[in-house]
């Protein structure tokens, strides 16, 4: 939004700015000419602006404190305790902070308070360099903080916490328990629960520790997270994310992009473990529990195979959408079982990049770095093994599913 415009009533109550503190945040770093940051009032990083200026993104503009807040999202105890120390709590207008060194912080901030009806509820900061925005500016971008204010309190009356409620609908059975969960969540998500919406899946999720799953306020778009058992032993993180449109599932995807990054900072997370599959959008709220299916089997597909992720939507998903259809216990073809066990792994590696290559020998041999003959070698091995004929259609469609089902 340019400085001047006058912000009409229906911008302020549409479902699109209910939830999207990204365009707020957008819109500050617009009127400042500076990127800002949206924090809760626990200091937990909602949103942050990226404003094209040459110079105002290179990390060697930042400092440690807000590199730390854009890769964890959140601040210290410490550095809390340091900012509210210049009044930021009681403040009503922009609070200048000078650059501390020792504190970790190397450039000067300014604070804008986010209030709703006196109450903060989070903050706006401004990294910038004497003389900074201008008063106007400042009095501009304080305006649209009092629209953020009104989405936090607005997530806060109707409940921002929905843990459970998100739960019992990825978890209910079909038929009337599911219906029966799904009224609940839609009703106590009131107003939110308006236009389209997905559901989004990141597993396994590193941690156990409640502390470590992030507020559902510091991800733009999100209205409920939750976490849900996967596999055995594990668990994943669930999100109930709002869509533009049901055929545009931007929100959902950067969502699951920000909660990728979180977990691979985690204590104890594995390189490239964790992945995350977005479902498909629907305009109402009878079928995501549909979503959600969509969504888990699409982050099992990115484990399975990583060319399709890190995050996976159901759409992108071509022949594994049926393959993670199948149930996840269901026994290999009798055809290929013998070439599924450990002492074969290479040879079901061959057979399956010569199918994804067509059958055409010379682009197999030269993805596996092999000789067109060592090749031809490891096919006649795989068909005495599985009794396929690998120069008849069904048998390698057959084989080529069989191997991608097994990754699954």
């Amino acid at each position: 939004m340019k400085p001047g415009r006058k912000v009409r009533e229906t911008d302020r109550v549409t479902s699109e700015h209910r939830g999207d503190y990204q365009e707020l945040v957008d819109e500050i770093s617009e009127l400042l000419g500076a990127p800002a940051t949206l924090e809760n009032r626990d200091f937990e990083l909602i949103a942050f602006g990226a404003y094209d200026s040459e110079g105002d993104l290179d990390p060697a503009a930042l400092d440690p404190v807000r590199t730390r807040s854009i890769l964890t999202r959140r601040s210290t105890a410490a550095v809390r305790s340091w900012f509210e120390g210049f009044g930021i709590t009681r403040a009503t207008g922009p609070v200048r902070i000078p650059p501390t060194p020792e504190a970790g912080v190397y450039r000067g901030r300014i604070c804008l308070p986010v209030r709703h009806r006196g109450v903060v509820l989070g903050y706006v900061w401004l990294l910038y360099d004497d003389p900074g925005p201008a008063e106007r500016q400042l009095a501009a971008a304080m305006e649209v903080t009092v629209r953020i204010g009104a989405l936090l309190a607005d997530e806060a009356q109707h409940g921002a916490d929905l843990t459970r409620e998100l739960r019992a609908v990825l978890t209910a059975g079909r038929g009337w328990e599911r219906d029966m969960a799904v009224a609940e969540l839609r009703t106590a998500l009131g107003p939110r629960a308006d236009g389209p919406h997905t559901v989004i899946c990141v597993a396994p999720w590193p941690s156990a520790d409640p502390d470590d799953a992030p507020s559902v306020r510091t991800l733009p778009g999100a209205t409920a997270l939750c976490a849900v058992p996967w596999g055995d032993a594990a668990q994943c993180l669930a999100a109930l994310v709002r869509l533009r449109s049901a055929d545009s599932p931007a929100p959902a995807v950067s969502a699951a992009t920000r909660l990728l990054e979180r977990a691979r900072l985690l204590p104890g997370a594995e390189a490239a473990a964790t992945a995350a599959g977005v479902g498909a959008g629907r305009a109402g709220f009878s079928d995501i529990g549909e979503a959600w299916r969509e969504a888990s089997a699409a982050a099992r597909a990115v484990r399975a195979e990583p060319r399709l992720g890190p995050v996976a939507e159901w759409a992108a998903l071509g022949p594994f959408r049926l393959l993670t259809a199948l149930p996840p216990q269901t026994p290999p073809d009798p055809a290929v079982r013998a070439l599924l066990g450990p002492e074969h792994r290479e040879l079901a590696h061959t057979a399956e990049v010569y199918l994804d290559c067509a059958g055409q020998a010379a682009r197999t041999a030269a993805r596996l770095g092999i000789h067109r003959q060592t090749l031809y070698y490891r096919l006649s091995r795989v068909e005495r093994l599985t009794g396929l004929d690998l120069t008849d259609g069904e048998s390698r469609l057959l084989l080529h599913m069989a191997l991608k089902a097994h990754r699954l």
